[in-house]
């Protein structure tokens, strides 16, 4: 593990600043809103200095999760860190999948006193200039999930585009709701405080599973989402960790567990169905 610093919390006199550095929440006495974003690394070593320089153009930390990568991307990555006090290097030794890298970088950030953090991939397909938008909801809904809700250019696959359907069709059937828009975007802001105590209790999906599992989890703790529209592209050079047959079979099996999970909620569900 490596990095600098913890946090420092954000004071009433700096609600002038930009949206994403204004307080939001009470610690303390003090009115804080301390986010940052963590970026899941897995042999991306030519996206991610692009990726990273544009979150820190936005003046965010980040911390930079290296999920057992390769070579060049370990330098690249300990490079960012290196030349920038604003980067922060969390190293885990073997390949452990998305999901581990992100719930790592979850306890880092925490560990570091951060209150929220926004998920960016290293592969560039996310749009870094929809940042402030994320944060700004994030701090007018410090409770909530702010969900990326992509947007396709015709850059997308088409086989992944609508092959998304059967996923959002078996969490709007899991939450008995159409509260979460799309539950497979990795561009996200989590508020920790409602998500570490989740984490401490249920073994989350540690590889592409991941998105969908917590979000839908979350949602059953009563943790409201706001959907935020925003581009998503595929570079045509572009690397993806998806294994076709590997994680269809990881996601359907999680979409089991989480029906038989609706099932032993069902009660509770159709009671704030009722009661909203």
């Amino acid at each position: 593990m490596e990095g600098r610093g913890a946090a420092t919390a954000l004071p009433l006199r700096l609600a002038n600043r930009p949206a994403f550095q204004r307080p939001a929440g009470v610690r303390g006495g003090l009115t804080v809103f301390k986010p940052v974003v963590v970026i899941p690394v897995y042999n991306h070593p030519d996206t991610i200095p692009a990726v990273c320089a544009a979150v820190r153009a936005h003046g965010l930390e980040c911390i930079l999760v290296d999920d057992g990568s390769d070579g060049r991307t370990q330098a690249a990555v300990q490079r960012l860190a290196v030349h920038d006090l604003g980067v922060h290097r969390l190293r885990l030794a073997t390949n452990q999948g998305k999901g581990a890298a992100m719930v790592a970088g979850f306890r880092e950030a925490a560990r570091r006193g951060f209150t929220h953090v926004l998920q960016v991939d290293a592969d560039g397909q996310h749009d870094t200039g929809d940042i402030p938008q994320f944060i700004e909801q994030a701090r007018l809904h410090p409770d909530a999930v702010i969900a990326g809700c992509p947007v396709y250019d015709a850059s997308v696959p088409k086989g992944r585009l609508y092959g998304r359907y059967a996923t959002h069709v078996w969490v709007w059937i899991n939450t008995l709701s159409l509260d979460i828009r799309d539950s497979m975007c990795g561009f996200r802001a989590y508020p920790l405080a409602s998500l570490m105590p989740l984490l401490e209790k249920v073994r989350i999906g540690r590889r592409m599973d991941f998105d969908s599992d917590v979000i839908v989890r979350l949602h059953w703790r009563g943790v409201p989402v706001v959907n935020l529209a925003t581009r998503v592209t595929y570079p045509q050079d572009g690397i993806s960790h998806f294994r076709m047959l590997r994680d269809n079979v990881r996601i359907s099996a999680m979409h089991t567990r989480l029906f038989f999970g609706m099932l032993a909620r069902l009660p509770m569900l159709l009671w704030r169905k009722v009661a909203a």
